[in-house]
């Protein structure tokens, strides 16, 4: 393996949308949720491990779940989880991490990845991200893996090329926000716009660099502990400092200002199973295209739901089409698919009226 290869998994969000399996306690990446006997944060490492050095993955997440974080990754050290005392978005944590990386080895390329992404071919992943940091380790440019889009989807922001260019390897124009359906529409008939996936290669140089010219005030707060990281004084420096850090972005912090990002169109099948409709879409499915995890069912005139349940757990659907049939311990969601986008807002009347605990 490279040892200047290197990766941040991140692994801080909640998933609320996969209410109620996904809580604030234990979200989605630390869930089984395709039944496949590894959690999406034990996949997501072992495809990263796969050409990075077990010790050269840092899992970058909240401080609440350290303890699963290590329980997960047995062969993780504490060294490896970086924690963050305060939610501030990605760019703050990328700096962080990417300094550590520095300091450790400043020839460094890394990956930047969601630790709760659905990728099914292992070796076009590898491919590319290696045909990434090839890029990287040669020119100072910042670089992210784009996914042809196979429809109009609103839920996505999107990635705009330069066209006339038969590299493979194309040059960015400008990211563009999630679109209304029509816009998205345009997009795709264009066909010099991916989706974006928020996964992100370049050198720490060219990273560390580019904080330096765009957002010099996060620099300098993150780069006055240098001394400290890596070593036993780092937790109290953060502890104190990482709150003050402004809540941004990386696409806003950098990716918005940089006339260097070159993406590059992924060839492999990826799903960010942001949803209970985007993870039955990538479920078997039995003839009336019902997808079940984990549960014994008895179904009649049942088509097109999404069931899940403690395994074993017998599910028996009598006249229910296209749902989000859920249970887990004390909680069972019974919900449309076609209204899957306000589980999050289910969730919020859920604390309302009866507490955080089941949230």
């Amino acid at each position: 393996m490279n040892n200047n290869y290197y990766a941040v998994l991140m692994a801080g969000g909640v998933g609320s949308r996969f209410w109620p399996v996904s809580t604030s306690e234990n979200p989605k990446q630390f869930h089984d949720m395709l039944g496949a006997g590894k959690t999406l944060i034990q996949k997501t490492f072992d495809r990263l491990n796969r050409f990075i050095p077990t010790e050269n993955i840092l899992i970058l997440t909240n401080e609440r779940y350290n303890d699963l974080v290590l329980e997960q990754l047995p062969k993780a050290t504490q060294e490896q989880v970086v924690l963050e005392p305060a939610m501030r978005n990605t760019a703050p944590c990328i700096l962080y991490a990417s300094l550590k990386i520095q300091k450790m080895n400043p020839n460094a390329v890394m990956i930047v990845a969601p630790s709760d992404h659905w990728i099914e071919d292992e070796q076009a992943f590898e491919d590319n991200v290696k045909a990434c940091f090839d890029k990287c380790e040669k020119e100072e440019v910042l670089c992210t893996l784009g996914i042809q889009p196979s429809f109009p989807n609103t839920g996505f922001g999107y990635i705009e090329f330069e066209k006339g260019s038969d590299a493979k390897l194309k040059k960015v124009s400008q990211f563009r926000e999630k679109p209304d359906y029509e816009t998205a529409k345009e997009f795709l008939a264009q066909g010099n716009f991916l989706w974006n996936a928020g996964i992100f290669m370049w050198s720490v140089r060219t990273i560390v660099n580019a904080f330096k010219a765009y957002q010099p005030e996060q620099y300098d707060l993150f780069q006055s502990g240098i001394s400290c990281y890596n070593t036993p004084e780092e937790s109290t420096f953060i502890a104190e400092n990482y709150p003050k850090a402004e809540n941004i972005s990386i696409d806003y912090a950098i990716l918005e200002n940089s006339q260097a990002i070159f993406t590059l169109p992924a060839t492999f099948d990826w799903n960010d199973l942001g949803t209970w409709g985007a993870l039955y879409d990538k479920l078997d499915k039995d003839e009336a295209k019902n997808a079940v995890v984990n549960s014994k069912t008895l179904l009649q005139d049942a088509k097109g739901n999404m069931i899940r349940s403690p395994k074993g757990k017998i599910v028996v659907v009598d006249g229910l089409e296209d749902y989000i049939i859920v249970d887990k311990e004390e909680v069972l969601l019974i919900f449309p698919k076609s209204k899957q986008q306000d589980i999050k807002l289910v969730l919020n009347k859920v604390k309302d009226k009866f507490g955080d605990e089941y949230a």
